[in-house]
């Protein structure tokens, strides 16, 4: 499969100013051409940070995106930067023995950051395991982001107050939910957007159609989000499937598919802000498959090495997302040497900070354990939570006799 990219500076609206018009396709291009994703990946900023001019490249009908604004962009370089540093420093805190696990979404940022960057506060986000960046790009502190990864509890943080699920671990359940999360705000009247993120193994998992099947149905709010890593942890995706790309599976449930270079982060910002419009503007669901690469091993516990070449790494490598969005920016004459001494030391106060909240010892209480099983505790749970108790009390106890 070619890898080249399709350019997609242009601007495009109908002439009433919105795009699209709720229930019909955009542009006034049949329903048909609208469904089917561009040839190439879209591509607005190339891995040397070179901006593509409008009307180079290859266009297609239904594909030509605006540049999001130079400010947007070194927002989003801001997260981008602190997201690395974030990856980094929870790889060094595995090592040191502070975490159980992490999956480091290292290469991956630009998506992570987009994703957050595109909803609104009424959104919901549903995030994979290997999305932290993107909760906490969503605002969502660092260390109640990695309390799960410590092993402390489920999450360390409040999903309704940030509009945020819990990540998710078993592979590709959070898409379920967030049509469930999406067909109740139909139902309520609600104007709430849910993007779900998941990655090309998932598109393997019964729960992936039954999720795009329902959505498609019942023409609910929802984006579909495919980070394609090539690798479902050492499946590559030649394995997986067989159709030209993630993308056109959406075609299948009667939503529109489109494909995104994954470490564009201009790109990004543009494929999935107008998700986001289409979405919430009543045309029902979308799909959108981002082209990337996981970095570093699925987590502490995989070796990477064992089915990767250290070829495709280091073409991968060149691809960058981060090295890409300074070059530009830089050239653009938005971010100076002053910028990126402050961008960077904001995301070393970060991970000072996260370091500091993760050495510190976890005062865990035993009996939290029967507190948010269910929301009424069975006999049987108020009975074990007794036994804990009572254990716990007379252990203190023989301590206290002890001393």
């Amino acid at each position: 499969m070619s890898e080249t990219t399709t350019d997609v500076t242009g601007t495009a609206e109908d002439a009433d100013g919105r795009w699209p018009r709720p229930g019909t396709p955009p542009f006034g291009i049949s329903l048909e051409d609208y469904m089917l994703p561009a040839a190439a990946p879209i591509q607005m900023v190339d891995e040397t940070g070179t901006r593509h001019a409008p009307g180079e490249g290859r266009l297609q009908p239904g594909h030509e995106y605006p540049f999001p604004a130079d400010e947007t962009l070194l927002a989003a370089y801001r997260k981008l930067v602190v997201g690395r540093r974030v990856n980094d420093q929870n790889s060094a805190l595995v090592r040191q023995g502070r975490m159980a696990v992490y999956p480091s979404s290292h290469g991956q940022e630009a998506c992570q950051v987009a994703a957050a960057f595109c909803l609104g506060t009424q959104d919901w986000l549903m995030p994979t395991y290997r999305d932290s960046v993107a909760v906490m790009s969503r605002g969502v502190d660092p260390a109640k982001v990695m309390v799960s990864f410590r092993g402390d509890w489920h999450t360390g943080y409040d999903p309704v107050a940030e509009r945020v699920a819990t990540q998710c671990t078993p592979l590709t359940t959070q898409l379920l939910h967030a049509v469930g999360v999406a067909h109740a705000a139909k139902l309520r009247g609600e104007d709430s957007v849910v993007l779900a993120m998941c990655g090309d193994g998932a598109t393997s998992e019964g729960d992936f159609h039954e999720a795009l099947n329902f959505a498609a149905v019942f023409h609910l709010p929802v984006i579909f989000f495919i980070q394609n890593n090539q690798y479902a942890i050492s499946v590559p995706l030649a394995h997986q499937s067989a159709a030209p790309s993630l993308a056109h599976k959406a075609v299948g449930y009667g939503l529109p598919g489109e494909r995104v270079d994954g470490n564009d982060l201009a790109a990004l910002l543009a494929v999935l802000g107008r998700g986001v419009e289409i979405v919430r503007d009543g045309s029902g669901p979308v799909l959108v498959e981002a082209h990337t690469y996981r970095m570093q091993a699925h987590t502490n516990a995989d070796d990477a090495t064992r089915y990767r070449q250290d070829d495709e790494v280091a073409a991968w490598a060149a691809k960058d997302p981060v090295s890409r969005l300074r070059s530009y920016l830089t050239g653009a004459g938005v971010l100076d040497d002053a910028a990126e001494k402050e961008i960077a030391a904001e995301a070393e106060s970060v991970a000072a900070e996260l370091r500091a909240a993760l050495n510190a010892d976890s005062d865990l209480d035993p009996l939290e354990l029967f507190a948010h099983v269910y929301t009424e505790p069975t006999p049987q749970l108020r009975e074990q939570s007794a036994l804990l108790a009572d254990e716990l009390s007379r252990e203190s106890e023989q301590e206290e006799a002890a001393s």
